[in-house]
């Protein structure tokens, strides 16, 4: 008999490895606290960018220093007064952030980089109706040409750790040329070659889709709260329903995968999965320009990222930034919001950053060392697929169809050993 995989998540990470498990032959049943692609694969750039997908611990955001993290505009923003378990994130992150820690994390995403785009394609491929587009251009801008030196520094690191990383230099004058929209406070930019994007909700539908018309179910408004080992399988105890008139239910499953994010850390622990899983949640939101972008626009120094997307309502830019390590259910900051705006508001023009739609925060699961946790647990039918940090919706495919290999066969393939979810 076909084997029955629960998975909990239905974000890009869930829904991919469900959809590649049902290509083994494997039964699947999804599982979402809340409902397809509500968490962070909403409302994030929607980038596929194997030439930055990198480990976010880094030396350079030990630079931002204490003062700086604690400010409600810095990029990347920490609570004044952290909970513990955060403390021991911040700890190991800063441990991580150095050129040597950095530098075999990139080791452990170059293979990925190379083959993550080829996923996007299988499944396209398959019958996911979904899109990539082509990010031509992808224009990375800053004010200077001396601010600019920071990422070329660090496309030189990629390259050498064996991703192909192809660019071009751009002056003032020829980035507007390239992209009208931008400022004249634009004086330098990268124009990176071979990358694309999506809309990250539409396309997480439309695998879903694909999903259920292959014979999956997808259990919606259901909170899985406990996982337990089997003799043979899992167990999976969930409560389904609103908060008032909520039901539990009791479900027998071949294997269990926990794909859930940023609350990944709550149920893997007891299965010895250590690493702790913090939430760095981004925001973003929609405004309508005079000329839109013709490409994905990103501004390292600010850590603002944009994207032309096409919406229900027609074209818009999303705007999207903030790496804030906070609690994942905590409401939405506005100040970062403001924030946001006011780091990009010199940087371009006919943009109506005051007129804004669809403002939104999302939790991005970050492990302390940068890298996913995917792969077997000690516990012989629950696995792991989570930690991608900002990489979720560009690594997620890979994801699902590499922890779709290790369950039905038993063999890790290679480029998962890094990744081990009990380092």
């Amino acid at each position: 008999m076909s084997q029955h995989v629960a998975v909990v998540g239905a974000g890009m990470v869930g829904l991919s490895t469900a959809w590649f498990l049902q290509q083994h032959g494997l039964q699947v049943t999804v599982y979402d606290r809340d409902h397809v692609a509500a968490g962070s694969s909403w409302g994030n750039a929607g980038w596929l960018t194997p030439a930055l997908t990198a480990p976010l611990p880094e030396p350079a955001v030990l630079g931002y220093g204490i003062k700086a993290v604690l400010s409600p505009s810095s990029p990347v923003y920490v609570p004044l007064s952290p909970k513990l378990r955060l403390l021991q994130f911040l700890a190991g992150f800063t441990r991580a952030s150095t050129h040597r820690r950095w530098g075999l994390g990139m080791r452990a995403y170059a293979p990925l980089n190379r083959l993550a785009l080829g996923a996007f394609d299988e499944l396209t491929g398959g019958g996911v109706d979904g899109e990539t587009l082509e990010a031509d251009p992808f224009l990375a801008c800053y004010r200077t040409e001396a601010e600019r030196t920071a990422m070329l520094t660090e496309l030189e690191h990629i390259a050498a750790a064996g991703q192909d990383v192809s660019f071009d230099l751009l002056t003032g004058d020829e980035v507007r040329t390239a992209e009208p929209s931008l400022s004249p406070a634009v004086g330098a930019a990268v124009r990176l070659h071979g990358q694309r994007y999506l809309n990250p909700p539409e396309f997480v539908r439309a695998l879903a889709a694909s999903v259920r018309d292959r014979g999956g179910e997808i259990v919606e408004r259901t909170t899985v709260t406990d996982v337990e080992q089997l003799t043979e399988g899992a167990r999976v105890t969930a409560h389904r329903g609103a908060a008032d008139d909520r039901v539990e239910v009791t479900d027998r499953f071949d294997s269990v995968v926990l794909a859930h994010g940023a609350w990944i850390g709550g149920l893997a622990r007891k299965f010895g999965v250590r690493e702790p899983v913090q939430a760095g949640r981004g925001y973003s939101f929609s405004v309508a320009c005079e000329r839109m972008p013709s490409g994905p626009v990103y501004f390292p120094s600010q850590r603002v990222a944009c994207t032309p997307l096409l919406t229900e309502t027609g074209p818009r830019l999303r705007v999207a930034g903030m790496m804030e390590f906070r609690s994942p259910d905590a409401a939405l900051d506005p100040r970062r919001i403001d924030a946001i705006v006011e780091a990009t508001r010199p940087l371009v023009t006919g943009v109506d950053l005051d007129d804004r739609r669809d403002e939104w925060v999302g939790s991005r699961p970050c492990t302390a060392d940068g890298l996913p946790l995917v792969g077997a647990t000690n516990a012989p039918s629950v696995f792991v697929a989570g930690g991608h940090g900002m990489w979720g919706i560009a690594l997620g495919p890979l994801t699902g169809r590499l922890l779709a290999e290790r369950i039905a066969s038993g063999r890790t393939p290679a480029e998962l050993v890094a990744l081990d979810p009990l380092r």
